[in-house]
């Protein structure tokens, strides 16, 4: 019903058709304030019904009128659930959608003949171009508290396809915040004297970003290594382990995760299609999280070094705020394993 307009923007989408289970959408319009991209990433949408008139005090415009300005191809009066339950049989599918072929056999042909997720580079097609500070800051720090005058913690953020909402979680626990290229090798990110770093979601196969993972096992056990979605997959590539296309990826506000510390069982907003074999992973990391629907990995930590990761979006946008606690244990890792003021003095210098 809601977060259609974080899905359109969300980098993870990118290369893919999005089909939305919800029968209306658009009701609510689009506002400035709930993108987490510069611009619609989906490759195409599909809906039921799409509203034709929106009400909401912070809307700017209505879906079809944003979409529209963006070229989004967008299909509507298509019976939705019945697409998700063919997928649901048969695993994810290439699409396609056209205004110009209409022929039912030559479309299919189109599809058959485009590429595989695992066939793009599409961190590549999604990252910052070049190093840049975060300066957004929308609310007060709420994060553990610090001792008076002592500086924030400096987090280097590695764009895979980052959600804005990532980065006003970070700010929002009192860290300063440095957004780097994909590309960043491990020595340029050392040179920026992180107190962490932190591995961001993004779209497609994790295989294909073998720069990412070379950066990575460059930084693992020189500075603390805190992985969310993409980020944990490339995180677990980097410790050895495989990682494996899942039939059915995981979308959505409502897949249940399992601490298997605490026994809490957490209510967590997923998008992906790969995971982490856990058989894979070398006997010095553990997994720490499961995914109650289908047992696969959802997160792992290192035993002695200060390396975790999970595969599901804290940030919470949109989606329940259950796993918000996780950018606080971000810092309680990195606050042991602050840089000292006289070498950041240097780098800086």
């Amino acid at each position: 019903m809601v977060g259609y307009q974080e899905v359109l923007t969300d980098p993870s989408y990118r290369g893919q058709i999005v089909v939305m289970t919800f029968p209306e959408i658009g009701n609510y319009g689009v506002n400035e304030q709930d993108i987490e991209s510069q611009r619609p990433q989906v490759e195409g949408f599909v809906v039921r019904e799409m509203s034709e008139s929106h009400s909401n005090w912070r809307a700017s415009r209505d879906l079809h009128q944003y979409l529209k300005e963006n070229r989004v191809p967008a299909v509507s009066e298509v019976d939705t659930r019945a697409v998700t339950r063919r997928i649901r049989s048969v695993g994810a599918m290439r699409g396609c959608v056209s205004t110009v072929t209409l022929e039912a056999e030559l479309l299919v042909e189109k599809a058959r003949e485009a590429p595989r997720l695992s066939d793009l580079d599409l961190v590549r097609m999604v990252t910052v171009p070049e190093i840049r500070p975060w300066e957004e800051m929308e609310r007060p720090w709420a994060g553990p508290s610090r001792a008076p005058g002592q500086r924030p913690l400096h987090v280097i953020a590695y764009d895979f396809g980052m959600k804005r909402n990532i980065l006003r979680c970070l700010s929002e626990t009192g860290c300063r915040v440095t957004v780097v290229p994909a590309t960043t090798p491990a020595p340029d990110t050392l040179d920026l004297r992180p107190d962490g770093v932190f591995l961001s979601n993004g779209p497609g196969d994790p295989a294909t970003a073998s720069y990412a993972v070379e950066a990575v096992r460059g930084l693992w056990g020189r500075v603390p290594l805190f992985g969310i979605c993409l980020g944990h997959q490339i995180l677990g590539l980097a410790a050895g382990a495989r990682t494996f296309k899942l039939k059915f990826g995981h979308r959505g506000s409502n897949q249940p995760v399992k601490d298997l510390e605490t026994g809490r069982v957490e209510i967590t907003s997923q998008n992906h299609g790969y995971s982490v074999d856990g058989a894979t992973l070398p006997h010095d990391v553990e997994v720490t999280h499961l995914n109650l629907n289908d047992g696969t990995v959802e997160g792992f930590r290192h035993k002695d070094l200060p390396v975790y990761s999970v595969q599901y979006h804290p940030e919470s946008s949109p989606g329940p705020h259950d796993s918000l606690y996780l950018f606080d244990r971000f810092i309680e890792l990195m606050t042991p394993h602050r840089q000292p003021d006289d070498l950041r003095a240097a780098g800086s210098s």
